[in-house]
């Protein structure tokens, strides 16, 4: 598909390919992401999201396509430290010295910068306050996964690849991770992100894409993604007691006792269905109205259901 372009994007990546022997695991892909924006990639595993941000982040070569980060191609060995200097990596796992302090972690990885961030900063942003003695294998799954965060912010990165970020966080501690990733936004730091929660994509994305078997199917805003913004409403609720789908005065269809209506004019379908039940003296249990989430899209365009990390 042809992707959304500007002639200044931080990421430009452009009929990207990359195989393995006979397996051609990314295949033409192509999509930019713009300057301070969060930029969500989704896919299911295989379908060439990881190597495509390995390509990105300078750990793998490309076969063939343009890519460039921050106007550097990662590829290009010579332009690597400066490369390092601008991005800020949090990926699934990262390798630290499980006998260091969270301070001591923190204030190592700062001296591999030229302008890193205040590492007490970056301690209270994501929330290890008090936790700065604590030696790294002391601590739970989801102040690892904070210590994880902090290590990819100290070097104060204008782009910002987030692998999974919340992974092993509570809802209030994914909550809070989500507030810190949009206040980064805000101040202009661009973020790549990949994430297998809906409601991550849905909350912090500007924009999405979706790659499935290499090539990227579909691009567009959480609310517009695979068409969401014109797909038909869905009109829910259980169907009364004494009624069959052949009483209703619109088509329906049902499922062990739940009206689905599927309809392009939803409060056409609605007056409908309200005035019948008000007639009737009948009450609609249950009543909802949506149009396909994320989710749903998600599983039309792949095929396939959300792989959730078990981390």
């Amino acid at each position: 598909m042809r992707p959304h372009v500007t002639a200044d994007a931080a990421v430009v990546v452009t009929d990207l390919r990359k195989s393995y022997g006979a397996v051609e695991t990314v295949r033409g892909a192509s999509f930019t992401v713009e300057h301070g924006e969060i930029f969500a990639l989704l896919g299911p595993n295989g379908a060439g999201k990881s190597t495509t941000l390995e390509i990105l982040e300078g750990f793998r070569a490309r076969d063939a396509g343009r890519v460039e980060v921050l106007g550097i191609d990662p590829g290009d060995r010579r332009r690597g430290r400066e490369l390092r200097e601008r991005i800020g990596l949090v990926l699934q796992d990262i390798a630290v010295e499980p006998y260091l302090t969270v301070r001591e972690t923190i204030a190592r990885n700062a001296g591999y910068y030229r302008s890193p961030r205040d590492v007490d900063e970056v301690i209270a942003l994501v929330d290890l306050a008090g936790q700065e003695r604590r030696k790294v294998k002391t601590l739970s799954g989801g102040q690892k996964r904070r210590l994880d965060l902090a290590l990819g912010l100290i070097g104060n990165p204008s782009l910002l690849f987030l692998d999974e970020p919340t992974t092993g966080f509570d809802p209030n501690a994914r909550r809070s991770a989500w507030q810190l990733v949009r206040g980064l936004r805000d101040a202009g730091t661009t973020v790549l992100l990949t994430t297998h929660y809906m409601e991550e994509a849905q909350e912090l994305a500007d924009r999405v894409a979706v790659i499935s078997g290499g090539r990227i199917v579909s691009e567009g805003t959480p609310s517009t993604l695979g068409g969401r913004d014109t797909a038909r409403a869905r009109i829910r609720f259980a169907l009364p007691e004494g009624c069959t789908a052949a009483d209703l005065p619109v088509a329906a269809e049902l499922c062990d006792g739940l009206v689905t209506v599927e309809t392009a004019e939803p409060t056409e379908a609605l007056h409908h269905l309200t005035g019948w039940a008000l007639r009737r003296g009948t009450p609609l249990d249950q009543l909802t109205v949506d149009r396909p989430n994320l989710e749903d899209v998600y599983l039309r365009l792949t095929g396939r259901p959300m792989e959730v990390s078990a981390r």
